[in-house]
Formats: C-alpha cells, sequence, structure tokens
C-alpha cells in the first residue's frame, strides 16, 4: 500500500509556505577536495526552530481541524520535533505537550519551553517517550502529532528533497540521517518519484544502526540500547510506515562512526561556517570516511545537515579534543 506520494509532498509544500525557510544549499570547495565528491550541503541547520522537523510538524499540525488542535497537542521528541511540534503549535493558538528523554539536550529543552510547551522527561529509548505520550492522549483526549511514522510527517520533511532537486542540476545522490525514517521516506519518495536516475542513501552511526539491520534483513529489527553522540538518531527501530518506504526507494544505507561524525561536525564548521549538530553531520560522515560508493567520486553529491541544535559548551568539548 503506498503510504506517501509526490502529490502529498507538493501538496506539504503549499500548506506550509510562508512559514518555513526554503534553506540553501551550499557547495564546498574544500571539502570536496578531501573527499573527492562534488560536496553541497541542504542546510537545514538554517531551517526555523534549527532543523528540518519544522517541515513534518507544520504540515501535520496546519491538516488537524480546529477542535482536533484545541483538545492540545502531545509528542515524544529528543528534542529537535518537539521544538517544531511547540513552535507549530503556537503559531495556531494551540496547547503543546513535548515527552522527552532523560538527559535529553538543554538547549533543545530550552526553546520547547521557550515556545510555550510543557516538557516531560520519560526514560532513554525513543520507544519509552512515545509510550508516554500515546498514554497521554488516549487520557487527555490529545491530539498526538508522530516525530516520523505518520503520513503528514512523512510528507512534510520531504518538501527538503523537493527543493534540492528543483535547485540544483545535475545532482548524482542525496544523503540523509536516518533515525526513525521520517526524513530519509520523504526525500527519497520526492526525488525518485521526480528522478529515480538520482540516488539515495541513509546515513546511521554505528551504536543506533536499527534501519541499515532492518534494511539488510529484510524487515523492521529492534535494537536494545542505541548509544551515538547522535542524539537526534537513537532510534530502537525504524517506523511501521516510514520502513516500506526506505525498501521501495532508498538505494542503500551506510554506517560510519561518532568520531567520524565528530570530524564531520567540526570541518563543516571550520571550511563552511555552518553549525551542525552531531546528528546533522552524520550524512556529510559518510563521504569523509570513504562510505559512499567510489562510483560517485568528481559527481555532485548533496548532503543533508539535518540540524544545528547543540549546546556550545558541548561544541567546546569536541574542539578541544578533536584534532582536525
Amino acid at each position: 500500500m503506498e503510504v506517501i506520494s509526490i502529490k502529498d509532498v507538493l501538496d506539504a509544500r503549499d500548506r506550509i509556505s510562508g512559514h518555513i525557510h526554503r534553506t540553501p544549499v551550499v557547495s564546498s570547495r574544500a571539502l570536496s577536495a578531501i573527499t573527492g565528491f562534488d560536496v553541497f550541503f541542504k542546510a537545514e541547520n538554517l531551517q526555523k526552530t534549527g532543523s528540518f522537523k519544522i517541515r513534518g510538524a507544520c504540515n501535520r499540525i496546519f491538516s488537524l481541524s480546529r477542535e482536533e488542535g484545541e483538545r492540545g497537542i502531545v509528542t515524544a521528541s529528543s528534542g529537535n520535533h518537539g521544538q517544531a511540534v511547540a513552535y507549530a503549535a503556537k503559531l495556531c493558538g494551540y496547547k503543546a505537550t513535548v515527552v522527552m528523554p532523560e538527559g535529553g539536550s538543554p538547549v533543545k529543552a530550552a526553546s520547547i519551553k521557550d515556545y510555550g510547551a510543557e516538557l516531560i522527561y520519560r526514560g532513554t529509548k525513543s520507544d519509552e517517550r512515545i509510550a508516554l505520550a500515546k498514554q497521554m492522549q488516549g487520557e487527555r483526549g490529545m491530539t498526538f502529532v508522530p516525530p516520523y511514522d505518520d503520513p503528514f510527517v512523512m510528507a512534510g520533511q520531504g518538501t527538503a528533497g523537493l527543493e534540492i532537486i528543483e535547485d540544483m542540476e545535475d545532482v548524482a545522490a542525496v544523503l540523509a540521517p536516518t533515525g526513525g525514517c521520517g526524513l530519509i521516506s520523504g526525500i527519497a519518495t520526492a526525488v525518485k518519484e521526480t528522478n529515480p536516475g538520482i540516488s539515495v542513501f541513509g546515513v546511521e552511526p554505528e551504536g543506533s544502526n536499527s534501519t541499515g539491520i532492518s534494511f539488510r534483513a529484510g524487515g523492521r529489527t529492534a535494537l536494545d540500547h542505541p548509544l551515538t553522540v547522535a542524539d537526534g538518531i537513537r532510534t530502537t527501530i525504524p517506523g511501521e510506515l516510514t520502513f516500506p518506504v526506505v525498501q521501495k526507494y532508498v538505494d542503500d544505507m551506510l554506517t560510519v562512526t561518532d568520531a567520524e561524525v565528530i570530524r564531520a561536525q567540526l570541518l563543516i564548521l571550520e571550511r563552511c561556517k555552518l553549525l551542525a549538530e552531531p546528528t546533522g553531520a552524520v550524512a556529510f560522515a559518510a563521504l569523509l570516511c570513504g562510505a559512499l560508493p567510489g562510483r560517485f567520486k568528481g559527481r555532485r553529491v548533496v548532503s543533508l545537515i539535518s540540524g544545528g541544535n547543540v549546546a556550545l559548551p558541548q561544541l567546546a568539548d569536541y574542539i578541544n579534543k578533536n584534532c582536525l
């Protein structure tokens, strides 16, 4: 059964236009020389709320009836989706509640509160916070906005892929960080249903690679304890709705180490003056470590910087501990 199509992505673009930024695609001669690929970045770190998540959150919340929205919005998030939901709900005048993991990013938590949402902490795994959010949905009659496993969320995220192929020519491959697969499923739908000749790759850290494992096993496979510096994609298992889209459209899943992610983050900052959080640097890490197949050498590849919400003390620690 088709979950989303290019029509859904186009409808999402119309629905959220005027409420998000059309983020730039930035080239880098320096990083192209280092990697051997013709490197471009889709800079979603410059997006409203600091990540791509606002695309899906706005598309989902704007599609609700007034009655649904006024019952309150609840979601579960490691941080970026929570910020996006809080922001989109505020635009509509709805009350929002966000369930975050214990020990989650203080920068993201502060932003969620600044947007006026209630913040609750629960567990460390994605399924723990999702379970609480769904419980609150049932007990309070609230509207649950999933972080990834929802057609409106997926289509909203796909608008980033639509912009890439509209703004660029001769793209050979698009790479995106992968957790629950809302982003990669939306982008892959937009790209493949517009130009099937463009390759799409998902990238994961080796400590949180449930999608790669599932991709090779041919079915959704869970991890017990996902662990990575890329907190935005510490996901136990890919989504029920998103994973079939990954199977249909994604060419392959690539894996990188946390050390490679941090090196990628610092290089993006040093050479391009773009601040990426660790999750936002995951896709470029695949280019940096040579995980992308050699047939793409010298060709245009677009690495999606998914977000830039990083605590400055954490960034300073990475800089002090790593030598470029």
